[in-house]
C-alpha cells in the first residue's frame, strides 16, 4: 500500500507495464511500442532500480536514464 509504482518489462524490451496501489485498488498501465525498444536500465545487485520521475518519463520517452545532459535538483536555495 506504499506509494512505490513497479514497472515491468518483458525480454524484448517492446513493452512494459506499471502497476501502483490507489486508494482502493491497483492500477496496471501498458505501453506497447511498435519500432524500437525501450532503453532499460541495469538492475543493481539486489535486482532492483530506483528512478526519478524524471527519469521514468525519460524511459517512456525512449531515452536513456543515463542523460548527461541532464539538469541536477538544486536544493537549499531561497527567495
Amino acid at each position: 500500500f506504499s506509494q512505490a509504482w513497479f514497472i515491468f518489462c518483458n525480454r524484448h524490451r517492446d513493452k512494459l507495464k506499471i502497476l501502483f496501489w490507489d486508494t482502493n485498488g491497483f492500477w496496471l498501465y501498458y505501453r506497447r511500442l511498435e519500432k524500437g525498444h525501450f532503453k532499460w536500465p541495469v538492475p543493481k545487485c539486489d535486482g532492483a532500480v530506483h528512478i526519478s520521475k524524471q527519469q521514468l518519463h525519460w524511459l517512456l520517452s525512449g531515452l536513456t536514464l543515463d542523460n548527461p545532459k541532464a539538469h541536477r535538483p538544486i536544493y537549499g536555495l531561497e527567495v
